[in-house]
């Protein structure tokens, strides 16, 4: 007999399909009726990328030609609004590649260099400023995350304190993937928790799901200058993001798929992150945390994490 958690389950996984089909039935219809308007205008619509995006098929469905229009479509656009040329790639996933991430904390001074070459490098706004990592200053023989300060000012490190940096943990069990109703976020076979930016409907479900607070919301169009904007951009990583969208930490996969760092690694003056490899036994990051005391956050999550933090 189906305990009362399998009920409740099997409900949620329905209402998802349910929902899911909804939308695919709405978008074909919709569609139709557009291509019938379409052929009685004489002028063109200036909506029509905003309107292509909408109807666009979701990422995992899409042919290598679809993405190479998609592609041309979102560096056009963002010529004509931003008078920048950007280029859009889609690196795919390495084999036998499961990224992770260790962050020692007892070399982080807090400087957040992090935060900020993160936001550089993935074009988040910056008004209103969103960025993907928080730095959180706490006080020395206390690991209460929740009695924190994240918005501290002065000079770091401050006598008595250490330092934790948060973003997304790419998460083995994410809660947020079980979350999104249409299934526009999901985790690749390297790990890393991406968003499809165009079937997101920002319900903000993925939000309340995650424990580690690492996912944000654009309320309003992001402001960035154009001579901020980073050309080298992935279509699931750090491309401009449109209103109405959650977005997050991808740890720079359109830098780490080619054998780079993320960028907050690079920024990092004390050598206070780690990066790799879990499944290369050789790899820094596997060693420590083979060798070193480790732990995560929020454990009692259940989520199991690909990030973590370590003493020396």
């Amino acid at each position: 007999m189906a305990s009362e958690t399998d009920k409740v389950d099997d409900s949620l996984v329905s209402g998802v399909e349910d929902i899911q089909q909804t939308r695919r039935r709405f978008l074909t219809v919709l569609g139709a009726a557009t291509a019938v308007a379409a052929e009685t205008s004489c002028t063109p619509s200036a909506a029509v990328p905003t309107w292509e995006e909408f109807v666009q098929k979701h990422y995992t469905e899409l042919t290598p030609e679809d993405k190479r229009r998609i592609f041309q479509r979102i560096e056009a656009e963002t010529m004509r609004t931003h008078g920048v040329e950007v280029h859009v790639r889609d690196p795919h996933a390495l084999r036998g590649v499961e990224f992770g991430y260790a962050l020692n904390l007892s070399v982080c001074v807090g400087c957040r260099r992090c935060e900020y070459a993160c936001a550089a490098e993935n074009n988040t706004s910056r008004d209103p400023q969103i960025h993907y990592i928080r730095v959180m200053q706490m006080e020395k023989g206390s690991l209460d995350v929740d009695q924190s300060v994240i918005g501290y000012e002065g000079p770091v490190p401050k006598a008595g304190h250490f330092y934790g940096p948060v973003q997304c943990h790419q998460c083995r069990r994410p809660p947020c993937v079980r979350a999104c109703p249409v299934g526009a976020t999901w985790s690749e076979p390297d790990g890393v928790v991406v968003v499809d930016y165009n079937w997101c409907i920002g319900c903000r479900y993925c939000i309340v799901a995650c424990p580690y607070f690492a996912r944000r919301f654009n309320f309003t169009e992001g402001s960035i200058r154009p001579s901020e904007i980073n050309p080298d951009q992935g279509y699931l990583s750090n491309r401009l993001r449109p209103r109405g969208v959650v977005e997050k930490c991808t740890f720079c996969l359109h830098r780490t798929r080619r054998g780079q760092y993320p960028a907050c690694v690079e920024a990092c003056p004390t050598g206070a992150r780690k990066f790799g490899n879990l499944r290369d036994p050789q790899s820094e990051v596997r060693q420590i945390i083979e060798t070193k005391r480790v732990f995560i956050l929020h454990e009692e999550a259940g989520t199991h994490p690909r990030f973590f933090y370590y003493f020396m």
